[in-house]
């Protein structure tokens, strides 16, 4: 706290020095920032993270002009966590948001554990990272996909943005809320943007903080038509094989492109931070883990998908661009998470954080190294998650059943509550997962399984309880919502 509160000092009165690479002596005071997130995006889909397919020059060009994170985290292997993880600056156990809808949308009376019930809307007393930055004299506004609450009270207009047009669940003949005119065959990604950059024109007095959450490359698959044929005939690499998938990632790169030139071209670039992530791991990987999920992209060398405790579930890609204050061309190994935007956006904001008392900050600003490369980010030692309930998927098959997860340095622990069986894997010589080294390393084990508790006990996170197993044809019946195709929410 206090490095933070030091921070955002010298932050206001415009005096952190930047490093000796040629960039400005002085960071300009309360920066504008846009922060931009990919729905179900995978961490190797983007080109300057491994994908020889999928064509994103203006996310690459980001990276190029900037940093990125490639060991950068969602705080869930789905949706809706990571959503109030970025939104609250806290873990799920604090906010009561741990995956999707309620816990009757798959057949959990199958299965030997009842989940906790989950929280749907994220909870008003909980001070938004918009309402932060807007009492910091922030011009603020969302455009996208929202997914922390149903009803007025919950909408983002009320929680801390100026304006908000929430849109998801069809990218084509698509459905706002409040109700505005849209154009005669938008496609979703293009209207969003047509509304940031009008926003990003009318404040760029600043200081304003622009959220442009897309529902992009999440299904239905619906692409334009003049960005499938460019992909129509290109050879499949890597796991990355479908030509709707990269025309919809074509136009999440086309929105970045669009603001990044906005930015260049009124004069906005060097007193902007640009972020771009996801949300999740891209939806692949299912078939190597015998699971029916009907994947539609690939997430190797990193092992499953979105929603799974896996890498390929939550490691996600990460770019920051500050021209002129971030030295371009950086590839930074720190490990960062969704818990961590929210202090790192008030401190360069020079804004309060809410009252510890009241809501404790999860996360530990990333500041520093953005602004001086080499330095490592200090305040914690490990990362969490903490999945209580069940994700399904094909057939009889789950992405996920109840579990947690701890990453200390290089390692990580997975442990499945069903039968409390542990998974150990060192992620710098085996980020794939491939080798579970629990039963070599006992006390490293151990010593980790002890830490995770430690943080449950923290973070006061309820556990499963004991379900007396039905029918399996019974509990089918009786376990929950069918999910739609297409729907918006299913995963």
């Amino acid at each position: 706290m206090k490095k933070l509160l030091v921070h955002a000092a010298a932050l206001v009165l415009g005096t952190v020095a930047a490093s000796s690479s040629g960039l400005h002596a002085e960071t300009t005071a309360r920066p504008n920032i846009i922060f931009i997130l990919a729905d179900d995006l995978g961490y190797t889909d983007v080109a300057t993270f491994g994908s020889k397919y999928n064509e994103t020059p203006h996310i690459d060009q980001m990276a190029a002009q900037g940093v990125k994170f490639t060991q950068g985290y969602s705080c869930g292997p789905n949706c809706q966590p990571t959503r109030a993880a970025l939104m609250s600056g806290q873990y799920g156990p604090r906010t009561g948001v741990y995956t999707v809808g309620g816990i009757d949308r798959f057949p959990w009376q199958t299965r030997p554990l009842r989940p906790v019930d989950n929280v749907v809307n994220l909870p008003l007393e909980k001070v938004t990272l918009a309402q932060t930055l807007k009492n910091a004299g922030y011009a603020t506004a969302m455009f996208g996909k929202w997914h922390l609450g149903n009803g007025e009270a919950y909408h983002p207009s009320k929680r801390g943005f100026d304006e908000a047009i929430v849109s998801n669940g069809r990218h084509i003949n698509f459905d706002t809320n409040p109700k505005v005119d849209v154009p005669k065959d938008a496609y979703l990604a293009d209207f969003l943007t047509d509304r940031a950059t009008d926003f990003i024109q009318r404040k760029k007095d600043g200081p304003f903080f622009l959220y442009l959450p897309h529902f992009g490359v999440h299904s239905p698959y619906e692409a334009k038509p003049e960005l499938i044929a460019r992909f129509k005939d290109k050879p499949a690499a890597g796991g990355h094989h479908s030509p709707v998938y990269a025309a919809m990632l074509a136009s999440v790169d086309e929105s970045v492109g669009r603001i990044l030139k906005l930015l260049d071209d009124l004069k906005l670039a060097e007193n902007t931070l640009v972020v771009f992530s996801s949300d999740n791991g891209g939806v692949g990987g299912y078939e190597r883990e015998g699971i029916d999920g009907k994947g539609i992209t690939d997430n190797a060398p990193l092992r499953g998908g979105k929603g799974m405790l896996y890498e390929g579930g939550v490691r996600v890609p990460y770019v920051f661009q500050w021209k002129g204050h971030i030295k371009p061309g950086q590839v930074n190994t720190s490990v960062i998470n969704s818990v961590d935007l929210y202090p790192t956006l008030v401190e360069l904001a020079g804004a309060k954080a809410p009252a510890v008392a009241d809501q404790p900050l999860d996360g530990t600003s990333y500041v520093s190294e953005l602004l001086h490369p080499g330095e490592k980010p200090s305040g914690r030692d490990a990362i969490f998650w903490h999945f209580p309930g069940y994700l399904g998927a094909g057939g009889d098959t789950w992405r996920t059943t109840p579990g947690g997860s701890i990453r200390q340095g290089d390692w990580k622990l997975i442990e499945f509550f069903e039968d409390g069986r542990r998974e150990l894997y060192n992620l710098q010589a085996d980020p794939g997962e491939k080798n579970n080294l629990a039963a070599q390393e006992p006390d490293r084990v151990k010593a980790l399984h002890e830490r995770l508790e430690v943080w449950r006990k923290e973070v006061k996170a309820p556990l499963p309880t004991a379900n007396k197993p039905q029918d399996a044809k019974a509990g089918g019946k009786k376990g929950g919502k069918k999910k739609a195709k297409g729907d918006a929410d299913a995963d």
